[in-house]
């Protein structure tokens, strides 16, 4: 999980590295084609966000068509919602953020060592405490005689 301090961080840079990269943008190329290039950037975000999206529910619901799990399409269903997020949000930074997460390779990649550091870190807090074992007692309703529970 993220620190609170570590959020707040972000969210106070973030806009302010985009602000600062639109005004210099602004300054080389010009205020118009600034505007006219991160809204250029949302739809053409929008588009391949599209058919990064559909193609993505389409090996989900092939992969469910065939009894398998549709876990890393799921995951990736959840990484393109932040790609949306990100392409819609005006800047340069965040739209770079975001077309990287349209690229399928690099959004499996980022996928697996989340998921690799989340599993390192389950771990090792695991062999701190322990294993988990669960005592309990099983029956089966089907037998004849009644049971007191």
């Amino acid at each position: 999980m993220i620190p609170f301090p570590l959020l707040f961080l972000l969210f106070l840079i973030v806009p302010l590295l985009e602000i600062y990269i639109l005004i210099k943008a602004g300054s080389v190329i010009g205020a118009l084609p600034t505007v006219a290039l991160v809204v250029f950037t949302a739809v053409l975000g929008a588009f391949l966000l599209r058919l990064q999206g559909l193609s993505t529910m389409n090996r989900m619901r092939n992969n469910m068509m065939q009894g398998k799990l549709p876990a890393m399409e799921i995951l990736e269903g959840a990484a393109l919602l932040v790609a949306g997020g990100l392409l819609l949000t005006p800047g340069f930074f965040t739209d770079a953020i975001g077309f990287l997460l349209l690229v399928p390779p690099f959004r499996r990649y980022w996928l697996l060592k989340i998921i690799e550091r989340a599993t390192i870190t389950g771990v090792s807090r695991q062999g701190a405490r322990g294993p988990r074992t669960f005592d309990g007692e099983s029956w089966r309703d089907d037998d004849d005689e009644p049971r007191l529970r």
